[in-house]
């Protein structure tokens, strides 16, 4: 926590450096938001799920952890150290000013493409899967930090042509082949999940950047297409949709994974069992601690946590998408994408990851945000957080700078005014000596013409 305060303090201090002391003493009568240099209500949401994560993982984790390793804190103590690297990683990153993420956004696209390409080459797998590469101790999910990486460059791309993509097709097409490139490579892991989200998204700022809407309706329906055709070609997907449209069918094979979280789901009622008295946590749901971590959620805490959770999520996603639209009246468009992409990313998500463990989605790999155990994905999720907190600081920034604009055309007015006015006194004063020697001049020709 001293660390926080360390770093919490260095940017106020950033903060005031950039604004003198009067500035500061008339900003006590500004607007709330700019008296903080920061949002400290995004924050602390972030930091209350990171911490509610680290007890519902801790407690879904200990009887598989104890049984692998002999250690029912194993992934505990990992997914706290996760946590740890996440905070130190979003304190780095509030230091980066935004113009460094929008002037080295194409080399971060191609960042993400290099490490997509050695995950298939050098990569490990594990269920199957290859998405993970080994560098020594480090294990990175080479999937997370490429979608935040593509979501940069798009909205670099939105910047740089956004006549193009409003105003004719090949403006629309050319993110979308890029798109196409990153979803070839994660197709081959195979990581369905993550090209969801990523169309998803790509789709939602493509519109809310103002693309026509034949466009994105056509995008939007060949995406969909695209998406039943890969999951009829597979048959491990096409598994999945049966046992998510009846998994009662087959509730010891293909549907024992959901059904389990159902029941885990059932037996939370409203208040839930208590923190630790989760059953399906005994090894009935597999991966309790990963991808069907709100089941145990929902089991242990009830529906009450489950609201709380989302809540905290939704408070995360309307500020994200709130400082879009003020970083698009302000004219800071890269900002403003670059928010929308990751509330858009955020919100796509967790619908994902609560929809799939609840019955509502087919079931997929995805991790709720901030919430799951991961390291690779609390690190990056803990940076677009971090990055969200210095568009905000940028913004606020902005917000003082106007602000002493108007404080020193007022001050200028006012001094403009008060040199009218002594101009005026002496004015006045001159004509007075004026008038009075002219009357001394008139009475003394009077008195002459009277000695005459």
């Amino acid at each position: 926590m001293s660390f926080l305060a360390t770093k919490s303090e260095s940017l106020k201090n950033m903060f005031v450096q950039r604004h003198d002391q009067n500035t500061a003493k008339k900003r006590q009568s500004s607007p709330a938001e700019l008296r903080r240099p920061y949002d400290a209500m995004l924050i602390l949401f972030s930091i209350a799920l990171l911490f509610i994560g680290l007890v519902i993982v801790t407690s879904a984790s200990m009887p598989v952890a104890d049984r692998l390793f002999n250690n029912p804190f194993y992934f505990a103590i990992r997914h706290g150290i996760y946590i740890v690297l996440a905070i130190i990683a979003a304190m780095v990153v509030m230091q980066i000013p935004m113009r460094w993420w929008r002037m080295t956004n194409v080399w971060l696209l191609l960042l993400a493409i290099v490490l997509l390409i050695a995950v298939l080459i050098i990569g490990r797998s594990v269920n199957g899967s290859t998405r993970w590469l080994v560098i020594g101790p480090i294990t990175i999910q080479a999937a997370e930090p490429a979608k935040l990486f593509f979501f940069c460059y798009l909205a670099g791309y939105l910047v740089r042509r956004y006549e193009e993509v409003t105003e004719n097709i090949r403006g629309f097409i050319k993110p979308l082949i890029v798109f196409f490139a990153l979803a070839l490579l994660l197709l081959m892991q195979p990581d369905l999940g993550t090209v969801v989200v990523m169309l998803c998204t790509t789709v939602g700022l493509l519109f809310l950047a103002g693309a026509k809407l034949w466009q994105f309706f056509g995008l939007a329906i060949t995406g969909s297409l695209a998406v039943i055709m890969l999951i009829v070609f597979e048959e491990y997907r096409m598994k999945r949709i049966t046992s998510f449209l009846d998994p009662w069918a087959d509730p010891f094979g293909s549907g024992y994974q959901l059904t389990q979280s159902l029941m885990a789901y059932g037996r939370g009622d409203i208040l839930g069992q208590g923190l630790g008295n989760s059953l399906q946590k005994l090894e009935y749901l597999p991966e309790a601690h990963t991808d069907f971590i709100m089941a145990i959620l929902a089991e242990e805490l009830g529906f009450a946590g489950v609201l709380t959770v989302l809540a905290l999520m939704f408070c995360i996603v309307f500020k994200a998408m709130r400082m879009g639209n003020l970083a698009l009246r302000k004219e800071r468009p890269f900002d403003a994408y670059l928010a929308y992409s990751i509330g858009i990313w955020f919100s796509l998500q967790t619908a994902v990851n609560v929809g799939a463990s609840a019955g509502i989605l087919p079931t997929k790999g995805l991790t709720f945000p901030l919430l799951s155990y991961g390291g690779s994905s609390l690190i990056i999720m803990a940076i677009a957080v971090a990055i969200l907190v210095r568009i905000d600081f940028e913004l606020r920034v902005d917000g003082i700078q106007a602000m002493n604009k108007g404080f020193a055309a007022k001050g200028q007015k006012k001094v403009l005014g008060h040199a009218d006015s002594r101009l005026s006194e002496a004015k006045n004063s001159v004509k007075q000596v004026i008038d009075k020697l002219a009357n001394r001049g008139s009475s003394l020709k009077t008195a002459g013409g009277l000695d005459d």
